[in-house]
């Protein structure tokens, strides 16, 4: 049996921090949604009981330190699956960018191993498993959009914002995850996750302007001072005629939103000049045409 498995990109819509947890993560509240920037993932099985991963990025990691690969081998193990899988990862999501291309993979690898493997799983199984694999596998696992809390492992679906163009771009460094969430424990903030409860009201009501005034991502106060790169991307972003813009997760990536098609170009065009990763997509939205 063979399945073929898109694994979308995620952006925060509303991402805050509320405290450290006693487990050594992170309390959080935040609103993601995805965007048709995926991955893809093909998948079938393999007699001999082995989990083996090929890219088409070849300077990715294919062993134990694949997010994809840690899902199958769990998935296998906890469910005592005598057979193997065979999984080849189609990359089109820029690496270590924020937009939990790792986690959507992973998700992806779940969702098809359990048609492949007839495990049967609900969702809500297969995203506890993402759980332990990382704290945005479980919403990619379910997709869409979502409020999400705890460690980002608690999802509650909501309605898919308004439709929008996306304009993402990507400078050309990496960011330290925890390098941005040590920085952020020694600064003065508190938070109690009104930013996203905010953002949850203005997709409920579909209102676009409010989606677009309420974009708020806390971790842009330790990584925008630390990497003056990312600030110049979004400088430029609001320069070039997006209608908001924010960076994605610790980052890098930045993202817009566009509601007028007749600006993308114009957006997309300036960008490319300025940084080689850049993409023009949309919202994954019920109501897109």
């Amino acid at each position: 049996m063979k399945r073929s498995i898109k694994a979308p990109a995620k952006i925060n819509l509303a991402l805050d921090v509320l405290h450290k947890r006693d487990d050594g993560y992170h309390e959080v509240k935040m609103v993601m949604t995805q965007v048709d920037l995926a991955d893809r993932i093909e998948i079938e099985n393999r007699e001999d009981g082995q989990i083996k991963v090929e890219m088409s990025e070849g300077f990715l990691p294919v062993d134990h330190r694949n997010l994809a690969h840690q899902a199958a081998s769990l998935l296998k193990k906890r469910y005592e699956v005598k057979k193997g899988a065979h999984l080849y990862i189609h990359k089109h999501i820029p690496v270590a960018a924020g937009l939990a291309g790792g986690s959507s993979d992973a998700a992806a690898a779940l969702k098809g191993l359990n048609e492949v493997w007839e495990l049967g799983l609900s969702i809500e199984d297969l995203a506890a498993i993402g759980s332990e694999i990382g704290s945005d596998v479980a919403f990619c696992v379910h997709g869409g959009t979502a409020l999400a809390t705890g460690r980002g492992e608690v999802i509650e679906t909501i309605e898919s914002p308004p439709p929008s163009w996306v304009i993402l771009a990507k400078p050309p460094i990496g960011v330290s995850t925890k390098e941005v969430y040590r920085r952020l424990e020694a600064s003065e903030h508190t938070a109690n996750g009104a930013q996203a409860e905010r953002m949850v009201h203005a997709i409920q009501t579909q209102d676009y302007e409010a989606i677009c005034e309420n974009l708020y991502n806390v971790l842009e106060t330790v990584t925008l001072p630390m990497y003056p790169e990312v600030k110049k991307i979004k400088d430029r972003m609001l320069d070039s005629g997006v209608d908001a813009a924010l960076m994605s997760g610790s980052g890098p990536t930045v993202f817009g939103l566009i509601q007028k098609e007749a600006r993308v170009n114009r957006v997309y065009n300036a960008l490319r000049g300025f940084c080689e990763q850049v993409y023009a997509v949309r919202l994954i939205s019920d109501k897109s045409t």
